[in-house]
């Protein structure tokens, strides 16, 4: 008998109602969980360009495997490729639930800016040297 490994194919169960299978890789293991959260700002940078959006991704389902000859870095984990952006949180949470997918809601922590002067570089009481 035939049965479908598709996570949206569902199959009867004994009490004759549908239920969905529980998605599993490739390697017979259950996916990790998504999850969904708003990226922090980089410190490379000073402004906060690619923080507005919301994105989901996958938690890694195995580790990181390392070939010996090349030393090239390898995994068996698709999904761990997998980033999607979204306007909001609610449209994040609505396409995870849409899916069928495990996921969790990481919030972002405020950002408390460190008021800085340039003039500070060279007051009179700097503590530590200024090196020109």
């Amino acid at each position: 008998m035939f049965e479908s490994c598709r996570p949206d194919q569902t199959r009867p169960s004994s009490n004759g109602t549908q239920r969905r299978r529980q998605m599993v890789s490739y390697s017979g293991k259950p996916y990790m969980p998504a999850r969904i959260f708003r990226p922090a700002k980089t410190a490379m940078q000073s402004g906060e360009a690619r923080t507005k959006e919301w994105v989901l991704e996958f938690e890694p389902a195995s580790a990181d495997e390392r070939d010996p000859l090349m030393g090239w870095t390898s995994s068996s984990d698709m999904l761990a490729q997998v980033r999607l952006e979204f306007a909001s949180k609610d449209e994040a949470i609505a396409y995870a639930t849409r899916n069928n997918l495990a996921y969790m809601v990481v919030e972002p922590k405020p950002r408390t800016p460190i008021q800085k002067s340039y003039a500070e570089n060279f007051k009179f009481g700097r503590i530590g040297s200024w090196t020109h």
